[in-house]
């Protein structure tokens, strides 16, 4: 059954009546999805289209017993003592890394992790969807994550 066919006044045939509703529903829809910023395009040109994490890090997809499972893992960082994590040095490196970062992951990261800002207040004072914000910050931590790992290992290691 079609609804609104009791608004239908014979104006004009029932076959024009019907293509004037699709023709004014598909306009409406093109307008909407014009405002609507398709994901693949949320990077801009200082974010990495890369992988967050390197490929080298797992293993094959072929791999008999763990397909894509961690090839070598991140370190477990919770056994290094707590006053080398926070010592100057340790925040020398996590400074530079943070300068290293491109602009936006910068701000995302250093407003959600830094300064403790919600997901939405970071959204609504950059102007950026939730899904970009969730973007940014996860490919700020792998990039921090990497920058540090080398440092972070060798005290592991001491």
């Amino acid at each position: 059954m079609l609804s609104g066919i009791d608004r239908f006044e014979a104006r004009s045939s029932i076959k024009t009546w019907i293509f004037r509703i699709l023709t004014n529903r598909a306009k409406t829809r093109g307008e909407r999805e014009a405002r609507i910023v398709p994901f693949s395009s949320l990077a801009s040109a200082d974010d990495d289209d890369g992988p967050a994490v390197d490929p080298d890090r797992f293993l094959a997809p072929e791999h008999p017993q763990w397909p894509g499972h961690w090839a070598s893992p991140p370190s477990d960082w919770r056994t290094i003592p707590e006053e080398r994590l926070v010592g100057r040095e340790t925040q020398e490196h996590l400074r530079a890394a943070i300068a290293d970062l491109p602009e936006r992951q910068q701000l995302v990261m250093v407003m959600r992790d830094v300064e403790g800002w919600s997901p939405e207040e970071v959204c609504c004072a950059l102007g950026i969807s939730e899904g970009n914000q969730r973007v940014l910050l996860h490919r700020a931590r792998a990039k921090l994550r990497n920058a540090l790992e080398p440092y972070l290992d060798m005290q592991i290691a001491a």
